[in-house]
């Protein structure tokens, strides 16, 4: 399970953006991460500029995907082959799931915050996490591949995710590492919901990927609608 260092609040804040430690990414062989945070979010406002976009993918979502589609999905699944991690049946990319919704018609709708996240993962075939940066401490975040010991709850019922060799992403606070997400699920404790007021967001990317879709490509569109939803948002890559 993820050990959590609970406080009163932790909060970006738009100046500080600049003097902010990078996120570390230390299986760039494997995959890029675009981090994007954002402050003073809105996770219920209307959004019509992302309902119209998510209407014309989701009636796309429904016809096959193309041969260069299906090439980047296959990239999204085989960077999660590390060690004995096989992203198979439910240890595929969420992307995955996301796509299989819509096939389905049963695409889910939550809040604008997570409906921005899907419509971009939808849309570019790419897993994204999400997290809510005010419920854990954090000095930087930290993305590797997780240990054999290592695990987090990711949902109300208790259900623990082992994290060996998965790729996994880390809030770091005085040299602890307390793992928070990953490009399958996320952790319970540190998800988004109605009272979020600042978050992060990190955009899983196959590190040897050369053609389309592009990661500033991917991370442009999703800062263009989360801008419309908070008061400053801010994006790295490493």
């Amino acid at each position: 399970m993820c050990s959590f260092t609970w406080f009163h609040r932790f909060t970006f804040h738009p100046k500080n953006f600049e003097n902010m430690i990078s996120p570390k990414n230390l299986i760039t062989e494997k995959v890029r991460i675009a981090v994007i945070t954002a402050e003073g979010v809105e996770p219920d406002k209307d959004h019509p500029l992302l309902e119209e976009r998510l209407a014309e993918w989701l009636e796309h979502r429904v016809n096959p995907l193309t041969k260069q589609e299906d090439d980047f999905r296959k990239a999204c699944r085989d960077m999660m082959r590390n060690g004995s991690y096989k992203p198979t049946g439910r240890g595929k990319p969420a992307s995955e799931y996301l796509l299989r919704t819509a096939n389905e018609g049963s695409f889910p709708r939550i809040n604008t915050l997570v409906d921005i996240n899907n419509y971009i993962s939808l849309k570019f075939l790419v897993p994204i996490s999400l997290w809510d940066t005010d419920k854990i401490e954090a000095d930087s975040w930290l993305f590797r591949l997780g240990k054999p010991d290592e695990s987090f709850v990711f949902n109300p019922s208790g259900q623990t995710l082992a994290l060996k060799d998965l790729i996994t992403g880390f809030a770091v606070h005085n040299g602890t590492e307390s793992p928070i997400v990953t490009p399958v699920k996320d952790c319970q404790q540190t998800k988004t919901n109605k009272m979020t007021r600042n978050m992060a967001a990190a955009i899983y990317y196959p590190a040897h990927w050369s053609g389309e879709p592009d990661l500033n490509e991917i991370a442009e569109e999703f800062e263009t609608l989360l801008k419309e939803a908070a008061e400053s948002v801010h994006s790295t890559k490493c």
